[in-house]
């Protein structure tokens, strides 16, 4: 029996975790994946011994303030690698724990594949040389991330992204409309503000300024916001009572209610890349402490942060950064986008994304990956 050891720090990383884990289990049924995750990857069958709940953490001066609950979960994984003996660790995205944790796994002579590998092509290249002598494989999701990693001296294999495959909404248009309460000729705007508590604390009132300033230019706008797991549902009603405005929060049907929508704003990361592929665009935010920010200009080497923007290779959404990222700002370029024209020309961009992002049948190429390394075939 196959024993894969995973680790998945975010609420993103835990679906990547899920669609592999099930994938895994359809190939080999009698494998065992246990680790760090949450729901999904309960839901996909892996068994979570350390929940996303408790360790989310972004930007630099944050990760320091967390470094002893770092220090503590990584010896909480040792252990669980002396216990159980795993045949193969699987790392998924989290990279400031997950590099530490795959240096673990390489003095315990276990064999690292690392999915979601940490963004070398946007930090210092120096990551990748470190992350091609701690993983046995690297599956790779961008084509020019492939590029960075080969020259590094990465045994990689590019499998094409996994939300080609995971991005697919279960029911028609009409469906959705009539399940979230969409009219005809309603504008509907998600908010997306992340699955951080930090985001939630840092950005959602911002956002909610902004949907409020929207919505008194726009009248027939409605907004909705899907919860993600790691969030409860009390702290987002206080926030939303807090700004006055009427926002629906959903659970679950993500990508259904993405079908449907006419724009989001958006906390940067995975969700606007989900978003696109459904062809929903968004406004890209983000918000750090000051100093963290400041350290990031220095250290990040690409004009954009936004995926949809990195994949298309220009900025064809907006990027509200730090104290461009107000609810005026974010107000002018939401009404901006739903223009006619501007609205054609970023749907049209979208397509171009997709079409980058490679073939189905990625999650089920890094489950073979994972089970090859795992029986040393």
């Amino acid at each position: 029996m196959t024993k894969i050891l995973i680790s998945a720090g975010e609420v993103s990383g835990d679906l990547h975790a899920a669609s592999v884990t099930k994938a895994i289990k359809e190939l080999e049924p009698s494998a065992e994946v246990f680790g760090m995750g949450g729901d999904a990857l309960r839901a996909a069958g892996g068994e979570v011994l350390f929940d996303i709940k408790d360790h989310g953490v972004m930007g630099f001066v944050e990760v320091v303030k967390k470094l002893p609950a770092i220090y503590k979960l990584r010896s909480d994984f040792a252990k669980v690698m002396d216990e159980r003996k795993p045949d193969c660790l699987l790392i998924v995205d989290y990279p400031g724990f997950n590099m530490r944790l795959a240096k673990v796994a390489q003095e315990k002579n276990i064999p690292v594949v690392s999915y979601i590998a940490p963004s070398a092509w946007a930090w210092h290249k120096s990551r990748a040389k470190t992350m091609a002598k701690l993983a046995t494989k690297i599956a790779s999701i961008f084509p020019f991330e492939y590029d960075v990693y080969k020259e590094a001296g990465a045994d990689i294999e590019f499998v094409g992204h996994p939300l080609i495959d995971i991005v697919k909404p279960s029911m028609s248009k009409e469906a959705a409309c009539e399940k979230f309460g969409k009219k005809s000729g309603d504008i509907l705007i998600l908010l997306l503000p992340g699955s951080r508590k930090m985001e939630i604390e840092r950005l959602l009132p911002t956002i909610l300024q902004g949907a409020k300033l929207i919505q008194a230019k726009i009248p027939n706008v409605k907004f909705i916001m899907p919860r993600a797991s790691s969030i409860s549902k009390e702290v987002l009603e206080a926030k939303i009572k807090e700004v006055g405005i009427e926002v629906k929060i959903t659970e679950g049907d993500n990508y259904d209610v993405m079908s449907i929508a006419d724009l989001a704003l958006a906390t940067s990361g995975t969700v606007t890349l989900e978003a696109a592929l459904c062809g929903l665009g968004s406004v890209i935010l983000y918000k750090s402490s000051a100093i963290s920010f400041t350290i990031a200009k220095h250290v990040v080497n690409i004009p954009n942060i936004g995926l949809p923007n990195i994949v298309a290779g220009r900025k064809i959404l907006p990027e509200l950064l730090q104290d461009d990222c107000t609810p005026e700002v974010i107000a002018k370029e939401a009404v901006q986008l739903l223009q006619k024209d501007c609205f054609a020309k970023m749907q049209e961009d979208l397509k171009e994304v997709k079409a980058k992002l490679g073939e189905a049948g990625a999650v089920k190429r890094v489950a073979e990956l994972v089970l090859r390394v795992a029986n040393n075939k």
